[in-house]
């Protein structure tokens, strides 16, 4: 019977493909490309270095020392600053969650209508005799609602297209860079973007190019590698996790780092970028169409000789390919985002707080209850973005801009509460431990905060330098407003707790 429990756990490799499904995405190095060109190799590797790298030991101890808590990031706050304050932190970080998950699943839709008819076709899709937007808000919640219901099946459900998804994310990278060398080499080593000290360090867009924005785009930089902490929910899902998890985070750590800066030099081969990104229809929605198209027009034409219309064929076949495999990544993140961090809150947090259906575990050991109910507000949301109209769209705008800062300030406690965590907590010798000097561990816990505080200010501050106030205000009131929630659910809860 043990034999047969092992078997189900969650490999080394196999955590990684999940992470690798989770975080990485070599569409993040497409839209750098285009937003700073080459100098935002420099940003990935300052967001690599001062945040997701001190960050992945960071959570690689957590997970390692609290190897049989399924609360993930609430438990290991909780040991460390207190109920109160895991409670607050949790549920803000499970709130810009949701939010990214209206986000996936509305912008999901553009890479399979590329795979299908060779570009974004999704302003015209209709069913029902409904427009596009309430279209694809149909397609969503169809989509939320079955996710959700394989997500209520349990870890094992899932795991598979997780690890499918993870390989397809490779096997996209794989596709990217090599076919960027087969045109290289047949331009004899010449980059359509040519590299220089000049490209390395200025962007060619103009929107990129004052200091003030400059220092925002860390913010894209670092969240490019946002999500290593969803894993701390299924530790307990991993085969011996106190070598599991912190192996597989350094592991996926690597490879993701490399792979993001490989993809932004990548994209210099065949791309100019006054010249085929420098244009007006040019946007962050298509630039990975844009920029595939490209690819596959120049190893047609420069590789295998082609004429022009056979090129543009094969660049639209490389455009519909790679959008296949990037609406098969989307699935696999959508998937796990779904179940893991509602899982972890739920599980982690007080279950007095809770009703006891929202606690209830089903015969798969997840709290199905607690799934459907953020389906519901996942749909809710979607239906009033959809249904709503314009003022509807500008309140879709108001949840993004809320969600860029709402998704720092969870890093924030994270990061604050480790060496309270160091401190305070046993951790097992035969553990995972990568911070082993006192000075070090603090040193490193201020810079990482001070990494973070310059991309929250900054990413304040753009707004306002260009006179857009409402933006600059949602951003900052979002992390306000869901803290707010969060200290006055929590409070509510305790004295009705107490009461009792």
């Amino acid at each position: 019977m043990e034999n047969m429990q092992s078997q189900k756990k969650i490999s080394t490799m196999g955590l990684v493909l999940i992470i690798f499904s989770t975080i990485f995405g070599i569409s993040n190095s497409q839209t750098a490309f285009y937003q700073m060109g080459y100098s935002s190799i420099i940003w990935y590797i300052l967001g690599a270095i001062l945040f997701f790298i001190p960050t992945s030991l960071m959570f690689a101890e957590y997970g390692s020392t609290f190897k049989d808590a399924h609360g993930g990031i609430y438990s290991w706050l909780e040991q460390t600053i207190g109920k109160r304050w895991a409670f607050i932190g949790s549920f803000t970080w499970l709130a810009g969650w949701v939010i990214t998950l209206v986000s996936l699943v509305t912008n999901m839709w553009i890479p399979l209508a590329v795979t299908i008819s060779g570009k974004d076709t999704t302003g015209s899709w209709h069913l029902f005799g409904l427009d596009s937007t309430a279209t694809i808000g149909v397609l969503g919640i169809l989509v939320i609602m079955f996710v959700t219901w394989l997500a209520s099946r349990g870890m094992k459900s899932i795991a598979g297209l997780s690890y499918v998804s993870g390989i397809i994310g490779i096997v996209d990278l794989v596709i990217f860079v090599g076919l960027s060398i087969l045109v290289l080499m047949a331009n004899h080593g010449q980059f359509a973007e040519p590299i220089n000290m000049h490209n390395m360090v200025t962007s060619p867009n103009p929107a990129f190019q004052s200091p003030v924005s400059m220092f925002s785009f860390l913010v894209y930089a670092i969240f490019a590698y946002a999500g290593m902490e969803t894993l701390g929910s299924i530790t307990d899902n991993t085969k011996n996790p106190k070598k599991t998890f912190p192996r597989a985070v350094i592991i996926a750590t690597v490879v993701m780092t490399v792979g993001y800066l490989l993809g932004i030099l990548m994209c210099g081969i065949s791309a100019n970028w006054l010249r085929d990104l420098g244009h007006s229809d040019i946007n962050l929605g298509n630039v990975r169409f844009a920029l595939l198209t490209n690819l596959g027009v120049e190893f047609g034409h420069n590789f295998l000789h082609l004429n022009s219309g056979q090129s543009l064929v094969m660049g639209q076949w490389v455009a519909r390919f790679t959008s296949l495999t990037g609406f098969i990544s989307y699935l696999g993140e959508f998937i796990f985002l779904t179940y893991a961090p509602i899982k972890s809150f739920i599980e982690g947090s007080p279950k007095k707080l809770w009703p006891k259906t929202m606690t209830k575990l089903n015969k798969f050991d997840v709290p199905a209850h607690a799934l459907w109910v953020q389906c519901l507000v996942i749909c809710l949301i979607i239906a009033g973005v959809s249904f709503g109209g314009s003022s509807a769209q500008a309140f879709y705008t108001i949840l993004t801009d809320m969600n860029n800062m709402t998704t720092a300030v969870p890093y924030l406690f994270l990061v604050i509460a480790f060496p309270l965590f160091k401190k305070k907590i046993t951790q097992n010798k035969n553990g995972f431990i990568f911070y082993q000097n006192k000075t070090f561990t603090n040193v490193t816990t201020v810079i990482t905060i001070l990494t973070l505080a310059f991309a929250i200010i900054f990413t304040t501050i753009q707004p306002l330098m260009d006179h857009d106030v409402q933006t600059a205000f949602w951003t900052l009131f979002g992390p306000v407003f869901f803290i707010i929630v969060a200290w006055l659910f929590y409070s509510h809860g305790i004295k009705k707790i107490n009461q009792e």
